[in-house]
């Protein structure tokens, strides 16, 4: 059986770090959830690390993955996780980001986009929310946190598998090239004069459309903003200040939904 200091284990654990998990185009997924979608993918999952507790829990499924099962004790599963009541399995998986033109590529009816978006748990929330609504794809622009991170793939339940996922880009070019594809691109701006409402009932929701959704404290810039076709804001009609990120881009993403189902 495994232990924290076996090779693979030791192998496993630099994932933890983004600058690793870039220079060997792998990371880990973590917890049930997790691993029953990366055992889905038998593109991306290279092996699973489970304690016996666990294998057992979970037998079927584990039974059904296309790569190794390696038993591990606890130490060893607690030191490849980042929670503090580890569950006992983790997936080794190649990395799921695919380049824009990829995303892009089967005509897309909702694309969200965040920009300078910087904490896990709000990127993780956005993209499972985007995978429920039904978008095409998830895009990470400019500086913002690293979606294959522990706390970003937990957040997002699974969806990090299911929708594609880009990086490394820049706002600005992606704009452009989401008009380019013929979506309508609609900033997600507190101060906006227009609300969602109003975009609703005037038809703006009903054909392709990208939402940009901006860091938690700043927002979106204000090149970003006015490079938009639409800035809109979600009406607040109580005394709240505002709403975080992951609550105002579900609303956004639902009501373009509902709209393209109508």
């Amino acid at each position: 059986m495994l232990t924290a200091r076996s090779e693979r284990v030791r192998e496993a654990r630099t994932l933890r770090r983004r600058a690793t998990r870039e220079k060997r185009g792998l990371f880990l997924a973590e917890g049930p959830q997790a691993v029953r979608e990366a055992i889905a993918r038998p593109d991306l999952l290279i092996e699973v690390f489970a304690t016996p507790e666990a294998a057992s829990q979970h037998a079927d499924q584990l039974d059904a993955s296309p790569a190794p099962v390696r038993l591990a004790d606890a130490s060893a599963l607690a030191s490849l996780s980042e929670t503090v009541t580890p569950q006992g399995l983790v997936a080794v998986c190649h990395l799921l980001t695919v380049s824009l033109s990829e995303a892009l590529g089967s005509t897309p009816r909702l694309v969200a986009v965040l920009v300078d978006a910087q904490d896990p748990g709000n990127a993780g929330t956005v993209i499972r929310c985007a995978d429920a609504a039904g978008a095409d794809a998830v895009i990470l622009a400019d500086d913002s946190v690293d979606p294959h991170g522990g706390k970003c793939v937990r957040a997002t339940a699974g969806s990090l598998f299911h929708l594609p996922i880009v990086t490394g880009v820049d706002a600005g070019e992606v704009v452009g090239v989401l008009r380019q594809e013929g979506l309508t691109v609609l900033a997600g701006d507190g101060g906006a004069e227009s609300d969602l409402d109003e975009a609703a009932d005037t038809g703006l929701l009903t054909g392709p459309t990208a939402w940009l959704f901006g860091n938690e404290a700043r927002g979106l810039p204000d090149d970003v903003v006015k490079a938009a076709d639409r800035a809109v804001r979600v009406p607040i009609h109580g005394r709240a200040e505002s709403l975080n990120l992951a609550t105002a881009a579900a609303i956004c993403l639902y009501a373009s939904a509902r709209a393209h189902r109508r």
